[in-house]
């Protein structure tokens, strides 16, 4: 067998292996098979094949071909594709693909991607799935596709209860998904698994992509987070943002899926017969090994969660020696029965924290659980879901925890754990504004402070409170507020602690990058924060509030429709620079449409006409923002 049989066979293996849930490479090894034989032989018939069929379930017909995605390793060759063009980007789910057929408002059938022409029919797995709607108010036959998934918490409970029915115990999270949508029995278990849709397929696709994602929320379907993306600064933060949700999140992913926004361009561009040209998957090269557990320690996160990490034999993954691996949650190690002596696989992918992947062989020690909250408090803990929470809500160790994070992101130098750690059981602080009211007599009370370090520290501290709004908010810990999310929040024309005071459910939901769920996670948890901010703000803090200008687009809500001389995606920008807000349809809540045209028979037009609400040219647009 020469090398390109021996590569025929093994990329055909490995694929069918992939799709029946039982992988036993790493992506990024099968994507060095793919690559060899396209060296070896370009034309090859093996690298045409999309995708692989499970074994169960007739087959159907996909009406447009269901391709796989390029992929790239290096942010530079992701922004040689992206070029001049604005692309959009969501998490790439790591589940199965699915594709729903609505016709006359009703589902009519669902289907896997199978080998990308034909793919299984499950319909019957999927009316068990709560996550997807039976019924849309749309007429006209659409198709929707994404990705079934099932996250940490659902995986927990189903694997409790597929343990009561003696069924096998699921191994994780990505393979129970295409475990049970291949199981001829207990098709109820389907309840498990999820569904996000990031395309929306019918007779006419809108302008630009972001529109088919606003278009499936109003449908009732869950999607992934999409973000506009017009320079690499805003890639880099994105990919830490993934890289960070990657050992965090509650689901998995294994990289970013980017589009280019302008539809036209997908028309033009087409697909070759893998993959489509205007779509690019950015995946984190990761290199998994095993290693045996010396011990489990949990700590106390700044919410009062219990994070287990697991102590472990070292070695060398991905050009870094590792030592310390997270276990995810209480759920992950109650399910696997982690303990010391076991020996496990682990991953690390990019830059991230190596994480838990399988039990490769269990250990002989006892399984135990902390039976406190942590090192420095004596309070009990209870189970929450798939977490062990402490109930002392002034937990010391949670206190350090919040202090260090702040310290980190406000910018504060020569703070280490340690010290904050040394400071916090002596009674020197108490939480982040106790930070204030140190005096360099208290640091000289810690070990190894000198007057000089003392004098540096405090300066440090108090010069933190000249900082810019933007930076002031993420250090705060709030949920869902990562820099780049109070950015948006910032330069959406909340620039000031008074109109951050005044922010509403409703009014992050109109920003772009806040679904429902990130708008009620950051509104509830900066209410939360509110007696911090008031009280921080009282120690003397003086925020560099980004300028945005005050003009009459300011918080005001625009609709674009009909002809332009810029792009609309141009225009769109210029008025959230500017602190607008841009809306896809016309409603009584909106404040101007923006045309040139000055009759139109399109629907947005006839409504604004309806409702009063005032037209407005590209021209008037900009005598309202002041450049003209």
């Amino acid at each position: 067998m020469n090398r390109v049989q021996e590569l025929e066979q093994l990329i055909l293996k490995h694929k069918s292996l992939y799709y029946r849930g039982r992988p036993e490479i790493s992506d990024q090894e099968y994507d060095s098979l793919e690559e060899e034989l396209k060296k070896l032989d370009p034309q090859n018939h093996v690298l045409r094949i999309v995708g692989t069929t499970l074994e169960s379930g007739k087959k159907v017909k996909h009406e447009t071909k269901m391709l796989s995605l390029g992929k790239t390793y290096d942010i530079d060759e992701l922004m040689r594709w992206k070029g001049e063009e604005d692309i959009i980007s969501t998490f790439k789910i790591d589940g199965v693909s699915c594709s729903l057929i609505y016709e006359s408002g009703h589902l009519k059938t669902a289907k896997t991607r199978g080998d990308g022409s034909h793919g299984e029919d499950i319909t019957n797995k999927v009316i068990w799935m709560e996550s997807i709607p039976k019924s849309i108010q749309k007429k006209e036959k659409v198709e929707i596709r994404g990705e079934l998934y099932c996250d940490e918490k659902d995986f927990f409970h189903l694997s409790e209860e597929m343990q009561r029915r003696e069924l096998e115990k699921p191994t994780n999270q990505r393979n129970i998904v295409a475990g049970l949508i291949s199981r001829k029995d207990h098709t109820d278990l389907c309840y498990a698994i999820s569904f996000q849709g990031f395309d929306l397929i019918k007779s006419k696709d809108p302008e630009f992509e972001i529109q088919k994602h606003d278009e499936l929320k109003k449908l009732g379907f869950e999607t992934p987070e999409a973000t506009i993306h017009k320079n690499k600064e805003s890639l880099l933060d994105l990919i830490q943002e993934a890289q960070e949700f990657m050992s965090e999140g509650e689901y998995l992913i294994d990289g970013l899926v980017f589009t280019y926004n302008r539809t036209a361009l997908h028309q033009e561009l087409g697909s070759t017969a893998h993959h489509p040209r205007y779509k690019m998957a950015f995946k984190f090269a990761g290199e998994s090994k095993t290693t045996t557990i010396k011990e489990i320690v949990w700590s106390v996160s700044r919410n009062g969660i219990l994070t287990p990490v697991a102590i472990v034999e070292p070695v060398q993954l991905s050009g870094a020696k590792v030592s310390r691996v997270t276990l995810h949650n209480y759920g992950v190690v109650k399910q696997h029965s982690l303990k010391k002596s076991d020996k496990i696989e682990i991953i690390r992918s990019g830059e991230v924290i190596p994480k838990f992947l399988s039990v490769v062989e269990s250990g002989n020690e006892e399984f135990k659980i902390p039976k406190k909250g942590c090192d420095f408090c004596e309070k009990d803990i209870i189970v929450d879901d798939i977490r062990l929470r402490c109930i002392n809500k002034f937990c010391p160790d949670r206190d350090q925890q919040v202090i260090l994070n702040f310290i980190q992101k406000i910018g504060i130098d020569d703070l280490s754990s340690k010290r904050i750690e040394e400071m916090v059981k002596k009674g020197l602080i108490t939480g982040i504004a106790s930070l204030y009211d140190l005096s360099v007599d208290d640091l000289l009370k810690l070990d190894k402070f000198k007057e000089k370090l003392a004098n540096k520290v405090i300066n440090n501290i108090q010069a933190s409170k000249n900082v810019d709004l933007v930076t002031f908010l993420s250090a705060l810990g709030i949920s869902g507020g990562a820099y780049n999310k109070c950015e948006k929040v910032v330069r959406a024309g909340h620039n000031d602690l008074d109109k951050i005071r005044a922010l509403s459910v409703e009014k992050l939901s109109e920003i772009e990058g806040f679904a429902e769920k990130s708008a009620e996670d950051f509104y509830n948890s900066i209410q939360e924060k509110m007696p911090l901010i008031n009280e921080l703000e009282s120690k003397g803090f003086e925020f560099q509030e980004v300028e945005i200008e005050e003009t009459e687009v300011l918080g005001k809500k625009f609709c674009i429709t009909g002809s332009l001389t810029e792009k609309r995606n141009v225009i769109e920008q210029r008025i959230r620079d500017y602190g607008g807000i841009v809306v896809g349809s016309v409603s009584k809540n909106i404040d101007y449409l923006v045309t040139n045209e000055t009759e139109s028979k399109s629907s947005k037009f006839k409504k604004a006409n309806e409702l009063n609400i005032p037209i407005v040219s590209e021209k008037k647009l900009k005598e309202m923002m002041g450049i003209l």
